[in-house]
């Protein structure tokens, strides 16, 4: 026969809290991280959406110069891609980096695109730190109205 031990319900869920505890630190260290755990892989923050004619791409991207970002699209793939140069000058003596939480190296960014995203027809700005691409649909995918006759 087993031998059962009577447990107060305040040792149970002190059990349970320990476990989910243990749980979130094995499935979700990113978010227990700091700004500072951010890798290259998270650079730039990017926001996707659509509208009736396109795809819209936002990466926000501060202190680039527009000329080092490559852009590819290639079997349905937006591949954003450059360099962050780092603000504090190498070589120099006088400097002391003690934090740095912006990220400077290579980065390189891939949003997979619907598949009614049309290669043929992109558009890319860059204005006040943030890249912009449009990446408009098929026309064959497009809302269209049908007369009745």
């Amino acid at each position: 026969m087993m031998n059962a031990t009577f447990r107060p319900a305040a040792d149970i869920f002190s059990e349970l809290n320990r476990l989910q505890s243990v749980l979130d630190q094995v499935f979700r260290p990113a978010e227990r991280s700091s700004i500072r755990a951010l890798t290259g892989a998270s650079f730039p923050v990017i926001n996707v959406g659509t509208t009736p004619e396109s795809i819209e791409v936002m990466a926000l991207a501060p202190g680039l110069d527009p000329a080092g970002l490559q852009l590819s699209i290639d079997r349905g793939l937006l591949v954003i891609s450059g360099e962050r140069k780092s603000q504090v000058p190498d070589g120099d003596d006088n400097v002391s980096v003690y934090a740095q939480e912006r990220f400077a190296g290579n980065f390189r960014r891939v949003v997979s695109l619907p598949d009614d995203a049309d290669p043929a027809k992109v558009d890319a700005t860059y204005r006040d730190g943030i890249l912009r691409v449009t990446v408009a649909k098929r026309e064959s995918s497009r809302p269209r109205r049908i007369e009745v006759s």
